[in-house]
């Protein structure tokens, strides 16, 4: 081990504190692995494309962010420099028909930059796939998986690939399909693949495998599969989760005409994740999934209690849905194909046509109760102004393969940089002064929306809005004015309702309490603001 290692005493036991390199940090399952990765006592460095994704995460200035892409070799060398593992957490999944070459390409530029650097393991997480089954018969979803791990394995660097099926957990993609798919529809008409056994796994159960995957002996390369305890049908899996969530039995009638096409719409339709996502999940579905070796077991064994069983895993998730304690979702990572381009600082940017629509209105009201209504707009609350108009604009958006407004939030009352946010994603936020999203809807161009309180001290507070809109070609000009003339309408009446929303929360805010006299104290000592969303250092909230 290299001088930087050292040993972390944990009563009785000792181990090696590792340097941990995670890619798709600001992802599902790297969102949640860095901290337990901290956990354990392990140094943590994250290679993401966009390092001010992970700002706002509780862990942010625990880590070290680097700036880098998977498939750009000269990114991933310096990242790797001093690197022990490397977890590789990233996927092209629905970025076009190309992916499985960019997963390949991905892989080998990784597994190269490992070996060269050094790097003494590499943990992947990929798909269970059917014992047996040739790779040109998978779907293509679990063909490329199944390939990333075979790249990574032949690096010349010890890897341990983890292949799990459907992972159960707050904000998981799949959890999500199935719990709106159930909640939804009290009646379904399903596809075949209902009938499919699969062995579903809980995420908390994923990520201590991926913990203890880091001190694997060296001669271990080789995969693995991972799963829960029990094999279950997605018919199961759906009448389960019923009655884990108390709602009435289901009444699932099967059909043979649904296609993974028209099954990955069909899911679009009901569930927030859209079809370029349910298309491969839905068509990995029709393979049996079913763990056939419990080989890990030996070197990262279960602790009493573990792997959970699919009611505790499902109590489990529901929990988190309900006290909004959802830490990452599978929006939580960009849409493929999304525009990412920051809005240019400077006011007088000269990229091209920038058309603007501003609003603003005196608010009279605390600036905290106007910020109050801004950081929970979207999801449940809404847009603040003509509700038909927004679901209107959320479906044409779904119809032309866009996400839609079903993402809806992480959280309902706290927002951070990266969140999704219905068809928008959260550019910036600078907490009680300026929210700016960024639309992730299909567009002939570039838009923006910020939202700020401008609250100089010498009058009123103001609500400022802005709408920005760069177009791209002839088709973005022409799409600009068509939709221009009803602003005020929608973007007016935005501004309008949200003073009206701020002077309601105005109301029902009970008054400040009154400041201690000087020389007291109070004998409960400090208390947190319930607006401060943070964990107090050496606190650590399980996934």
């Amino acid at each position: 081990m290299d001088e930087a290692a050292r040993t972390i005493e944990d009563g009785a036991t000792a181990h090696t504190a590792l340097t941990c390199l995670v890619t798709g940090a600001s992802g599902y399952i790297g969102g949640r692995l860095v901290p337990e990765l901290l956990a354990a006592g392990h140094r943590v460095r994250c290679l993401v494309r966009t390092p001010r994704k992970l700002r706002d995460h509780p862990w942010a200035d625990r880590v070290e962010i680097v700036r880098g892409d998977v498939t750009d070799a000269e990114s991933v060398a310096p990242a790797m420099d001093g690197v022990d593992v490397a977890y590789y957490l990233v996927h092209a999944l629905g970025t076009g028909r190309d992916f499985e070459r960019t997963d390949r390409a991905a892989a080998h530029v990784f597994g190269e930059q490992a070996r060269r650097a050094g790097v003494r393991r590499l943990v992947y997480l990929g798909g269970l796939t059917p014992a047996g089954m040739p790779e040109s018969e998978l779907s293509p979803h679990l063909r490329s998986r199944a390939e990333v791990g075979r790249v990574l394995l032949d690096s010349g660097v010890p890897t341990a690939v983890l292949r799990a099926a459907v992972i159960i957990g707050s904000g998981s993609a799949s959890f999500e399909m199935l719990r709106y798919l159930t909640e939804r529809l009290p009646v379904m008409v399903t596809p075949r693949w209902v009938h499919t056994r699969i062995q579903p796994i809980a995420v908390r159960d994923v990520l201590r495998v991926l913990v203890g995957c880091a001190t694997l002996p060296a001669h271990v390369s080789r995969a693995f599969d991972i799963g829960g305890p029990e094999v279950l049908t997605y018919l199961d899996m759906m009448r389960r989760y019923a009655a884990v969530a108390g709602l009435p039995r289901r009444l699932i009638v099967p059909v043979p005409v649904l296609t993974p096409g028209l099954s990955s719409h069909w899911v679009g339709l009901v569930t927030p994740v859209p079809a370029s996502i349910a298309r491969p999940l839905t068509e990995s579905l029709r393979h049996e999934v079913v763990r056939t070796e419990r080989d890990i077991e030996r070197y990262v064994p279960s602790p009493p209690g573990h792997p959970l069983g699919f009611d505790q895993a499902v109590d489990l998730a529901l929990r988190r849905v309900r006290e909004a304690q959802v830490v990452t979702r599978w929006s939580s990572a960009s849409v493929p194909g999304a525009p990412s381009d920051p809005l240019p600082t400077d006011p007088d940017w000269a990229g091209g046509s920038l058309y603007t629509d501003r609003r603003e209105r005196e608010a009279d009201v605390a600036p905290a109760a106007l910020w109050e209504v801004i950081e929970g707009i979207g999801g449940e609350n809404g847009w603040y102004s003509f509700p038909l108009a927004w679901a209107v604009r959320g479906w044409l958006d779904r119809l032309v393969g866009g996400v839609g407004l079903r993402r809806g939030r992480r959280d309902a009352r706290r927002l951070r940089v990266g969140d999704s946010l219905d068809f928008w994603r959260v550019e910036e936020i600078q907490r009680g002064q300026l929210l700016r999203l960024r639309a992730e809807m299909r567009l002939p161009g570039l838009a923006w929306l910020e939202m700020r309180v401008d609250d100089t001290g010498a009058g009123p507070v103001r609500y400022r809005q802005r709408a920005l809109f760069h177009p791209r070609g002839l088709l973005g000009h022409l799409y600009w004015w068509s939709v221009s003339p009803f602003h005020a309408v929608v973007f007016g009446g935005m501004a309008r309702n949200i003073v009206r929303a701020a002077a309601r929360v105005e109301e029902g805010r009970p008054p400040p309490p009154k400041p201690a006299a000087a020389g007291c104290r109070t004998a409960s000592g400090p208390v947190a603001s319930p607006e401060d969303g943070t964990v107090p250092p050496g606190r650590h909230r399980p996934p």
